[in-house]
């Protein structure tokens, strides 16, 4: 550990200068990386030294129990030497977590998409009990969020619904929302009272911004139609509705929630960005999701991830073997407690990968 410490100094002392360089302030994303390494380097730098200055210190507490001639002098070094023992093991503690990097994307805004899957009408309902957690939570922490596009069914579900949520550390606090949430409850559906089954799925999608993907529009097809209600119901009658075909990789989007047609390509550029953005970051990734499989989940939309259990009010994180008897809290958008014990089996899994 203290070679790649020694390591990440001189990377330090180098980044300390090219910070200075007036090329760098002038290009806004780079000056950006390097002061984002910077701030990391620096934090991570001040630990180090505290960690050599009590090795120091204890070593000296060890010679000095050692070698002492009065008893009592002798006594109380050994008595430091325990204190400092503890201390170096804490600051070895801390100095592993942050060796860690920040992920930048934490910082992200997010497009999430939810569907009713297995169930049918009531694992549409329930996609919409998703929703409203997810909103209810975003209020909790002051953020924003838009819905994109949305596909109501006759009771009030959603056949499948995709917001956008912006604000401080949305994707770093939502990531491991990512795959099947079951649900068992009596179905408002079900007239003879019996528990039923049913999921909906979630995909959590960090957001990009124009800078970071680069779409070219010759491998665009786009199409425009008359927006469509449930059943083909006509919600409008001017051709509002756009389709966009990325070519190269067949990612199709369709935007029809807005009445003007600029409005709903706008919408739908956006997300076609984020999918292409999670298809990049998955590629460059992929070792690292394998190793973390096992550990806190892929973030795979095919994969369970949760149960809610109405009749007994709890909750089940199948990843962490969680289980909180507050069901009825968290569907308000009380979800501190559940994305708080994610993020730290999360970083555990960091570390002992590390």
């Amino acid at each position: 550990m203290k070679e790649r410490l020694e390591n990440l100094r001189q990377r330090f002392n180098e980044l300390e200068i090219e910070i200075q360089d007036p090329a760098l302030v002038k290009n806004a994303g780079k000056y950006k990386e390097a002061m984002r390494e910077h701030t990391y380097l620096s934090d991570l730098m001040q630990e180090y030294d505290v960690f050599l200055k009590l090795e120091k210190e204890l070593e000296e507490a060890k010679t000095l129990s050692r070698d002492a001639e009065d008893a009592d002098l002798k006594e109380m070094a050994k008595e430091e030497q325990k204190e400092l023992e503890k201390k170096l093991e804490e600051s070895n503690s801390k100095l592993k977590t942050l060796l860690i990097p920040p992920d930048p994307l934490e910082e992200k805004n997010i497009i999430m998409e939810i569907r009713g899957g297995t169930g049918g009408e009531e694992a549409a309902l329930f996609a919409a009990d998703l929703f409203k957690m997810y909103t209810r939570y975003a209020e909790r922490k002051g953020w924003k969020y838009e819905i994109m596009s949305a596909n109501e069914t006759e009771l009030g579900g959603y056949k499948e619904i995709t917001l956008s949520i912006s604000g401080k550390y949305v994707y770093g606090s939502l990531r491991y929302e990512s795959g099947v949430h079951r649900v068992q409850r009596v179905p408002e559906t079900e007239a003879s009272g019996r528990i039923q089954t049913s999921a909906a799925t979630v995909a959590v999608l960090p957001e990009a911004e124009e800078t970071e993907i680069n779409i070219r529009q010759e491998d665009l097809r786009i199409d425009v139609m008359r927006a469509g209600g449930p059943g083909g119901q006509c919600v409008n009658t001017t051709d509002s509705a756009v389709r966009i075909t990325h070519l190269p990789t067949g990612i199709v989007v369709i935007q029809q929630d807005e009445k003007s047609q600029i409005k709903n390509k706008a919408k739908a550029m956006r997300v076609l960005r984020t999918r292409l953005f999670e298809l990049e970051e998955s590629k460059k990734n992929a070792e690292r999701a394998e190793n973390r499989r096992n550990q806190v989940g892929s973030g795979d939309r095919s994969e369970r991830i949760r149960t809610y259990n109405f009749p007994q009010n709890r909750i089940t994180d199948h990843r962490i073997n969680l289980t909180l008897y507050k069901l009825d809290a968290v569907m308000q958008g009380d979800l501190d407690e559940l994305v708080e014990a994610l993020c730290i089996a999360a970083r555990e899994a960091q570390i002992r990968e590390n």
